[in-house]
């Protein structure tokens, strides 16, 4: 599948909802065969091309189909849970859904396991400050973070889960550093804490709905 504001990365859980005729299908493949397939970012920059369909980024993860419910109706609800990062090597053919052919991609640790710690222990705390900040309600996903000891889960998980900024999201998912995946993100989460700070600063007092008033 190729999907518009998406990033999907290994280990991550997405629910999608099926309705066109063509992901029904693959969906029926796929359940009577290995239950995998990929989801890749719609490549906006390359789809303004008239004569490219649904160009794809070339870096996108495989997933497996956790659960799934067809409804009455033919749609299904589905829970894909990413596997690992592919490199598209060539789109097979786009009839009646996309096949491509795929390369596997290994991430590498950058550095060593106890400076990916130091950064992990970081990123936990940076998510935690960025939140609070925020008034965000993510505290299931926070406490669920707190559980992944694994730095490269952690900055997978985080990014696809807390992380809005979707070409920066796409370029976590194209580093296959796990090192520089790990500082890439905590840059972006201070820089993201500095403004807030600001806004808090700027506001004073005053709700968020009367904030033009300042």
């Amino acid at each position: 599948m190729t999907l518009h504001n998406t990033a999907f990365f290994p280990q991550a859980l997405m629910p999608l909802y099926i309705f066109e005729p063509r992901y029904r299908q693959m969906l029926r493949d796929c359940l009577a065969t290995n239950r995998l397939f990929a989801v890749a970012g719609l490549d906006v920059a390359s789809s303004a091309d008239a004569n490219v369909f649904e160009p794809p980024h070339r870096i996108a993860s495989v997933g497996i189909v956790r659960a799934c419910q067809k409804n009455e109706n033919g749609t299904s609800n589905l829970l894909l849970q990413g596997l690992c990062r592919v490199e598209i090597v060539k789109i097979v053919r786009d009839e009646p859904y996309r096949r491509i052919q795929i390369r596997a991609l290994t991430s590498a640790a950058g550095a060593s396991a106890d400076e990916n710690e130091a950064l992990r222990r970081e990123l936990a705390r940076l998510l935690s400050l960025k939140l609070k900040l925020a008034s965000s309600d993510s505290k299931e996903m926070t406490s669920f973070l707190k559980t992944v000891d694994d730095p490269e889960a952690f900055v997978d998980i985080a990014a696809f889960s807390l992380c809005e900024d979707l070409p920066l999201k796409q370029k976590l998912l194209e580093t296959l550093d796990v090192h520089r995946r790990l500082k890439l993100f905590g840059a972006r989460l201070r820089a993201d804490i500095e403004s807030l700070k600001l806004r808090r600063t700027l506001q004073g007092s005053l709700p968020d709905d009367l904030i033009a008033g300042n």
